[in-house]
């Protein structure tokens, strides 16, 4: 080869192309990290009813590192993603040296295990908030079930004047809903099997039972549906008579 003229050569040759490239890299590397092409302007698209103005600020200014050709989007969207109401980040550059960030906010629609709320997507998520809303429980990675069942079954129960307040899931799978009207709370356990069937066969039965009940001054504050032909229905401060002895 050494003594290829041709080959030497083209060795050199390929040798100069690499040599340039490499010159041609580290020169656009460090021309993309120039101050020049830093971001001078954030534009933050929402409206922010919930998540932290203030918060999103220091985000942007302490996390969103480089400039228009070097910034990390993914890891930008992970940063403002941990802020408090955030549900989803979009980060869009825009020529010469502008940044918009769309942010879409977690709306309360549930209370999860005392420890979290719930989206109406069914996500659980954390934030602080003080008002009223339905409590969730159930175990990890059901909350979108509890939230679909809610849905479904608030609007089995709203025909009988019953609104459903809480849902719970048990670990073994078995349902229990609390609901509320103007004649107080009303427990209803649902149990594992057929839940919907139940509380279906429940509606059709409740004006000429729990209904007249309530209707003649009895107050009923828990139904039991995990029976095959019926249910049982738990009246306060009702006491079993013991059965009489035969004389």
């Amino acid at each position: 080869m050494w003594d290829d003229a041709k080959q030497l050569d083209a060795l050199a040759l390929l040798l100069a192309l690499a040599g340039t490239a490499m010159l041609a890299w580290g020169a656009v590397a460090w021309l993309v990290r120039q101050p020049a092409f830093e971001f001078r302007e954030v534009v933050v698209h929402g409206p922010l009813e919930r998540a932290s103005g203030a918060h999103l600020e220091a985000i942007i200014r302490d996390e969103l590192t480089g400039t228009f050709f070097t910034m990390n989007l993914d890891r930008a969207r992970t940063a403002l993603a941990k802020v408090p109401w955030v549900r989803q980040v979009a980060l869009r550059r825009q020529w010469p040296r502008r940044l918009e960030v769309t942010v879409e906010e977690h709306e309360p629609f549930a209370r999860w295990n005392d420890t979290g709320l719930v989206n109406p997507q069914g996500e659980v998520f954390a934030a602080d908030y003080d008002g009223e809303l339905p409590a969730f429980a159930g175990p990890e990675g059901s909350a979108a079930d509890v939230a679909a069942r809610y849905r479904e079954w608030g609007e089995t129960l709203r025909p009988l004047g019953l609104a459903l307040r809480d849902v719970s899931l048990s670990p073994r799978g078995g349902w229990e809903l609390r609901a509320t009207s103007g004649a107080g709370a009303l427990v209803i356990a649902l149990g594992r099997d057929e839940p919907a069937a139940r509380l279906e066969r429940f509606v059709a039965a409740y004006g000429r039972t729990i209904g007249a009940l309530q209707r003649a001054g009895t107050r009923i504050e828990y139904v039991d549906l995990r029976y095959r032909n019926g249910f049982a229905a738990r009246v306060p401060g009702f006491k079993e008579r013991p059965a009489r002895k035969a004389a």
